[in-house]
């Protein structure tokens, strides 16, 4: 049997609530190696070139306080259609990697991982966030562009 788009995305159709769950049971780590990470400004560029499809996984109100990064799409984490919100914006853009970023890189890896787990991919991993984490400055304070939310 062949497997198509919409097979995939009929099967995946239930891999909203493994996201949920796997966020929640997810380690703090994803083991992902370096190839699986991104910094803000390549992530900004790759995202420009068309060579990523970069998603922002915080909440409306996060969107509403810093902006997004330009080239993103706001994607909330929480929604129960998450992965075929996801999936379908993947499917505007030809299958891109996917790369997720959130405030301070917790949440993307942790969704990283569920996604990964539910054989969602390639996803790769803005661990500095918008915000800044130990893996770095985060998007704001390597002053890339933003764009106003828009809700």
């Amino acid at each position: 049997m062949q497997i198509t788009r919409r097979h995939m995305l009929l099967g995946l159709t239930g891999a909203a609530g493994l996201v949920g769950a796997g966020y929640l049971l997810a380690p703090t780590r994803s083991g992902a190696d370096e190839s699986a990470l991104l910094d803000p400004v390549e992530a900004h560029r790759q995202a420009l070139n068309g060579d990523i499809l970069l998603v922002d996984i915080r909440r409306p109100d996060e969107w509403q306080r810093t902006g997004l990064g330009q080239g993103a799409v706001p994607i909330d984490m929480r929604r129960k259609d998450f992965v075929d919100a996801l999936l379908a914006e993947q499917m505007k853009r030809d299958g891109l990697p996917v790369a997720l970023i959130c405030a301070r890189g917790v949440r993307s890896r942790r969704v990283a991982f569920a996604l990964a787990q539910a054989n969602v991919g390639p996803i790769i991993d803005v661990p500095e966030g918008m915000l800044g984490s130990r893996a770095g400055p985060g998007w704001l304070k390597r002053k890339l562009p933003l764009v106003a939310w828009r809700g």
